[in-house]
């Protein structure tokens, strides 16, 4: 396939807190090249990117960049710390400025969150085509919400950061929690780290039935409760590592929604297709790095 005006060639960089992912492709059906490099410090990291970047803006050459990062990050344009991670939990990493990686190149380059380009990637090419409206949902070694809304993400004051809600907790559960900053907000309950904080080992080694998943579920399901009725999603898609290879938990959470709800407001709506309503994302593992390019789409559209 060659780029053409409909399908340009985008270079997209997802920032993630162990590896960073840089694509350059027109979509999921034509990836040019994949480049991994570690996450080291702000200097080094951005610095090997920068270099890939220059290197394919000599030829082949690209119309614009998508920065998918992990947060939070300042999103306000007209801010001058626009474009920097603030207050991360990432050693070293508050303050990087990530607009070094669009300096110089003179194409339009556009910046969010790794969640809100995942999502943005569902909808162009994944489970959630056709929607206006639909949250995109990372659970692994943090618990990330990427929400659009009438097709753009939600930002105003900062950006979403919904897996740090605080939920109700199962009566007797007095666990404290994992997260460095609100211990027990659903990060804190049901991230890999938190679990394997509270169950001494890997969700991965636990059984299905193993009573930690109990807290889990209650905790996501408390999750979306708040996002059904706050954001309003038409579809609320669920990755991430410790969602992946765990069919049984959706059920689990379709059940906890369910009860949650009570019946209120739109679960007459949802309760009728909650198989449709909670699901896998349709890209898998490759929602992150596309959503970069999804980003640089955004991009020249000028969102």
């Amino acid at each position: 396939m060659t780029e053409s005006h409909d399908h340009p060639l985008i270079a997209g960089v997802e920032l993630g807190g162990t590896k960073i992912v840089c694509l350059l492709a027109t979509g999921p059906d034509d990836i040019r090249e994949t480049v991994r490099i570690p996450t080291t410090t702000p200097a080094e990291a951005l610095g090997e990117v920068v270099k890939v970047l220059s290197r394919w803006h000599a030829g082949p050459g690209f119309a614009a960049v998508g920065i998918g990062s992990f947060g939070p990050l300042e999103l306000d344009r007209q801010s001058a710390r626009y474009g920097r991670i603030v207050a991360t939990p990432k050693p070293g990493w508050s303050e990087a400025d990530l607009n070094v990686l669009g300096a110089d190149l003179d194409v339009p380059v556009l910046i969010d969150t790794d969640v809100n380009g995942a999502a943005y990637a569902e909808g162009l090419w994944g489970a959630a085509r056709g929607l206006r409206s639909y949250a995109y949902v990372t659970v692994g070694t943090g618990i990330g919400v990427g929400s659009i809304v009438e097709g753009r993400s939600v930002q105003g004051l900062g950006h979403s950061e919904a897996g740090h809600l605080r939920v109700g907790r199962l009566p007797g559960d007095t666990w404290p929690g994992a997260c460095p900053y609100h211990g027990d907000c659903v990060e804190g309950l049901a991230s890999g780290p938190a679990i394997g904080a509270r169950a001494g080992r890997p969700g991965g080694e636990l059984d299905p039935d193993d009573p930690v998943w109990d807290m889990v579920v209650h905790a996501l399901g408390g999750m979306l409760h708040n996002l059904v009725l706050t954001t309003a999603p038409e579809r609320v898609l669920i990755g991430g590592g410790v969602a992946d290879g765990q069919a049984w938990l959706f059920p689990r959470l379709r059940r906890a929604l369910a009860e949650s709800l009570n019946g209120y407001a739109t679960a007459d709506r949802i309760l009728p297709q909650l198989e449709d309503f909670i699901q896998a994302p349709g890209l898998g593992g490759m929602a992150g790095p596309l959503g970069s390019i999804a980003l640089g789409k955004a991009a020249l559209a000028g969102l």
